[in-house]
C-alpha cells in the first residue's frame, strides 16, 4: 500500500502499533524513511504497561516520531538516546474508539506540561472531545505548543475540517479512514486521489 502513495509530494506516513507482526512493521517503517518521508507510529494501547511496550517497539523500529500515550515520564524514559520525538495525548483518552475527555483548561495544562517535560509537541484529539469545542481546543493549543507541534488526530474526514483546523493552527493531522476507504473525495475510488486532494486541501 505504501509503494502506492510514493512521489505524492506526501512527507509523513504512519501506522498503528497494532495488527501486524514486528517484521511487518520494521519493514515499512525501513521503506517510508528510504524514501525520505517522515515515519510516524500511534500508540493505540490504553494500559500503561502496553503503552511503555509500544514505545520500546517504536526504539526498536527508529521510527522518527511516536504519537499517543499518557505516561509521558516513561515513555520519555524509554525513548531517551533514540532521536524519537514524541508527541504524547493531553486530556484523557478513553475507550473505543477513543474519546477525548478533560475539560479546555485540563487540556491545555497538559499540553504546557508536555512541552516543559521536552516534548516534540502533542497528539491531539479534538474532534474526539467531548467537552469542549474543537477548534476552540486547537487553537487554545496553540497558543503553548512549540510551532511544528501541534498534531490532530481522530476524525479528521472533510474538507472541512481540514481547512478549518488549519486555519486554527494545527501543523499536522492524521488520517486513516477518509483516504483509504475513499470517502474524503465522494465517488472518487483511488485513495491516492483522495490524498492528493487532501493534501491540496491543506495548504490552500
Amino acid at each position: 500500500m505504501f509503494d502506492n502513495f510514493q512521489g505524492s509530494g506526501i512527507q509523513h506516513f504512519g501506522f498503528k502499533d497494532v495488527g501486524v507482526g514486528r517484521a511487518t512493521l520494521r519493514q515499512l517503517n525501513d521503506a517510508i524513511q528510504a524514501a525520505g518521508a517522515r515515519s510516524y507510529m500511534e500508540v493505540v494501547s490504553a494500559s500503561p504497561e502496553a503503552c511503555l511496550r509500544s514505545a520500546e517497539v517504536a526504539a526498536e523500529l527508529g521510527v522518527s516520531r511516536l504519537l499517543g500515550g499518557t505516561d509521558v515520564s516513561a515513555m520519555l524514559a524509554v525513548l531517551a538516546g533514540t532521536g524519537i520525538e514524541y508527541f504524547p495525548a493531553p486530556g484523557r483518552p478513553e475507550g473505543h474508539p477513543v474519546k477525548l475527555a478533560g475539560s479546555l483548561a485540563q487540556i491545555v495544562d497538559d499540553c504546557k506540561r508536555f512541552m516543559d517535560m521536552g516534548c516534540a509537541g502533542v497528539d491531539l484529539l479534538a474532534y474526539r472531545a467531548t467537552d469542549v469545542e474543537p477548534l476552540d481546543l486547537v487553537r487554545a493549543a496553540r497558543a503553548v505548543v512549540a510551532p511544528g507541534g501541534l498534531v490532530v488526530s481522530g476524525s479528521v474526514s472533510t474538507p472541512e475540517r481540514v481547512r478549518a483546523i488549519r486555519e486554527a493552527g494545527a501543523d499536522l493531522f492524521t488520517v486513516g479512514n477518509a483516504v483509504l476507504d475513499c470517502t474524503y473525495v465522494p465517488g472518487e475510488r483511488s485513495a491516492l486521489a483522495q490524498a492528493k486532494a487532501m493534501l491540496a486541501d491543506s495548504r490552500a
